[in-house]
C-alpha cells in the first residue's frame, strides 16, 4: 500500500472510527486502503492540502476507480471518502466538505445464491461421510499385526538402528492419519455450525470454546460493531462440534508452537499448525466440500444465505431470522423472502399441470 503526506490524517481517522462506531477490523482496513488510494491520487497531481480537494476531484477520482471495481466496492468507497472529510470538516482539518454532495453508486438488488435443501443435506452428509472414511483408514493402520514366523526370525535378527529407521516413518504415518482425521472432524464441524446458525465467517473463526453452550444448545456470536447475540443450534451440529472438540482439536493442538499454542488457547477451530483458523482456510473448507459433494460452488456467506431460506421456508418468523443472523436492518433480512418465493415459483412451474 502507498503510503501518502495525508497518512497521519487517515490514522486518526481510523482511531475515531474504531473509537466511536465499532467497525470490525476488516471494515477499518478496507476503509484504509480505500482512502489511502484516494489521497496518493490526489497527491501525484500536486495535492499538497486537503483544502484544495474539490468535487470534482472527487468526482474525477470515481470516474478512475470505477473503470477496474464493481459498483460494491465503489459504494463502500464513496462511504469511507465521505465519512473522511465530513470528519475532517468536523475537527477543524478542512475548511469545507467537498464530498458532502458526493453520491454513493446505487447498487442492483440481486437474490443471494442458494443451495437447495436437499443439496445442502448432501453437503453436510459428505463431510460426514469423510470422517468415518478417514477414521476407518486411521484404524486399519492402526491394527495392523506385526509379522511371524520366518519373517518375525528375520526382524530380530536386524540391528536396533535397522528397526528405528524402520519404525520411524510408520509413526510419521500414524501422526499424518490422526492429523487427516482431526481436520475433516473440524471441516465437518465447521459446515454444519455454519449452516445450522447461518453465522458469518469472521464470527465463526473468532469463535473460542467458552462461547458454546451444550447445555442450552446455543452459540455465543460477536458479530458486526461488537454486537453480541446467542443463537441456537440443532442435534447434528452438537455431534459434530462434541467429536471435534474431543478427538480432532486435541490432536491439531499438539502440532502448535509454544508461542502458537497460547494465543490459540481458547480457540473454537484451529487450523493444520494448532493456531486459530482463518477465514481463508473457512472459506476453502465450504468451497471443497462443495466441490466433493457434487453440489453449486458455494461461499460460507452462500451457506449463510441457505440457512436463512429454509429457516423462512420452514416457517420461521422475518424477525427471528433477523435476530439469528445478527441483522440491523430487516430490509436486509427480506431479501430471503424473494429468494424463497422465487424457489416456490419454481416448483409451482415443474409440480403444477396448468403452470
Amino acid at each position: 500500500m502507498s503510503s501518502t503526506q495525508f497518512d497521519g490524517d487517515i490514522d486518526s481517522f481510523v482511531s475515531y472510527l474504531k473509537s466511536n462506531r465499532g467497525l470490525s477490523a476488516n471494515t477499518l482496513k478496507a476503509y484504509r486502503a480505500d482512502l489511502t488510494a484516494c489521497l496518493h491520487l490526489f497527491e501525484l497531481r500536486g495535492v499538497t492540502d486537503l483544502n484544495e480537494i474539490t468535487l470534482d476531484d472527487l468526482r474525477s477520482w470515481m470516474a478512475v476507480e470505477s473503470r477496474d471495481h464493481a459498483r460494491s466496492s465503489m459504494a463502500r468507497k464513496t462511504v469511507a471518502v465521505r465519512g473522511f472529510f465530513a470528519w475532517a470538516y468536523e475537527h477543524g482539518l478542512t475548511t469545507t466538505d467537498p464530498a458532502a454532495t458526493l453520491m454513493t453508486p446505487s447498487i442492483p438488488s440481486t437474490l443471494p445464491a442458494v443451495l437447495t435443501e436437499s443439496q445442502a443435506e448432501q453437503l453436510l452428509d459428505v463431510a460426514e461421510h469423510a470422517v468415518a472414511t478417514n477414521q476407518y483408514k486411521d484404524d486399519g493402520g492402526a491394527a495392523a499385526a506385526p509379522g511371524s514366523g520366518k519373517a518375525a526370525g528375520k526382524t530380530a535378527d536386524k540391528s536396533a538402528d535397522t528397526v528405528n529407521r524402520s519404525e520411524a516413518p510408520a509413526r510419521a504415518d500414524k501422526r499424518d492419519n490422526a492429523r487427516v482425521v482431526a481436520e475433516s472432524q473440524r471441516n465437518a464441524a465447521i459446515l454444519e455450525l455454519l449452516y445450522a446458525t447461518g453465522i458469518r465467517v469472521a464470527e465463526l473463526v473468532s469463535m473460542d470454546i467458552v462461547d458454546v453452550d451444550f447445555s442450552n444448545r446455543t452459540i455465543k456470536v460477536t458479530g458486526k460493531g461488537n454486537k453480541q447475540r446467542v443463537v441456537p443450534f440443532g442435534l447434528p451440529a452438537q455431534r459434530a462440534l462434541e467429536t471435534w472438540l474431543e478427538q480432532g482439536r486435541p490432536v491439531l493442538a499438539r502440532t502448535a508452537t509454544d508461542a502458537v499454542k497460547s494465543r490459540a488457547a481458547n480457540a473454537l477451530f484451529l487450523g493444520a499448525r494448532g493456531g486459530r483458523i482463518d477465514q481463508r482456510i473457512a472459506r476453502d473448507i465450504v468451497h471443497r466440500a462443495a466441490r466433493e459433494a457434487g453440489v453449486p460452488d458455494i461461499s460460507p456467506h452462500a451457506l449463510r444465505h441457505s440457512a436463512a431460506t429454509h429457516m423462512l421456508d420452514g416457517g420461521a418468523d422475518l424477525r427471528e431470522v433477523q435476530e439469528m443472523l445478527g441483522h440491523s436492518s430487516l430490509k436486509t433480512t427480506q431479501r430471503y423472502t424473494h429468494v424463497s418465493i422465487e424457489q416456490l415459483k419454481n416448483r409451482y412451474g415443474q409440480a403444477f399441470p396448468r403452470a
